[in-house]
Order: structure tokens, then sequence, then C-alpha cells
């Protein structure tokens, strides 16, 4: 009976893996519908999406550009309407970004 309840856990980690660890971003770059490129406003309050800054592990490698953010992970800084609204925070971020020079997008 032990072995049974053993290879019943075994078997529940083994299917709920995909989903527990599975990215926080989509392959459609999109994080709770929102694609996560174009124009981006930082606040400090009232976000769509807060957003932790990290060195590895990210869920999402980002590029600051100037122009043409049209592609995943490519940002564009505005003052006004954005397309996201994006808060930087230290602890209990919604998804963790790196900002890169080349290749930017889901990992």
């Amino acid at each position: 009976m032990k072995h049974l309840v053993v290879w019943m856990v075994v078997l529940c980690l083994v299917l709920l893996s995909p989903v527990v660890f599975a990215g926080k971003v989509g392959k459609d770059c999109k994080f709770k519908g929102k694609k996560l490129q174009g124009k981006i406003q930082f606040v400090t309050s009232f976000p769509d999406i807060k957003v932790q800054i990290v060195n590895s592990f990210p869920d999402l490698k980002v590029k600051k550009v100037s122009s043409f953010p049209d592609k995943c992970g490519k940002w564009k800084e505005v003052k006004s309407f954005p397309d996201i609204k994006v808060q930087i925070v230290t602890s209990f971020p919604d998804i963790k970004i790196k900002y890169v020079d080349s290749f930017p997008g889901v990992p």
C-alpha cells in the first residue's frame, strides 16, 4: 500500500511539474494578456505589471530602444500614452527581466 501511495505522489509531481515550473511569460510574449513590447511608462503606483530587474534567470530579456519597439522584449520608454505601465520593484514581482543589448525576448 505504501508503494502505491509513493507512486501516486511521484506521478502527480511529474504531471504537474510543467505547470508549476512553466515561465511566467508565454511564448507569445504575453503576461496576463498584455504584450511585453512597445511603449512603456515607468510608474510608482497603479502599474499593469510589477517588474524586478535581475542578472540571471529572467522571465524576459528586454532591450531598450529609441524606435520600432515592434518585437518581443523591445521597450521604448515614454512619458504618456503607453502600451504598458511598469513599476520596478525589489520583491514580489509579477515578472523578472534582464536588460540586454541583443536578442531580446523570452529566454
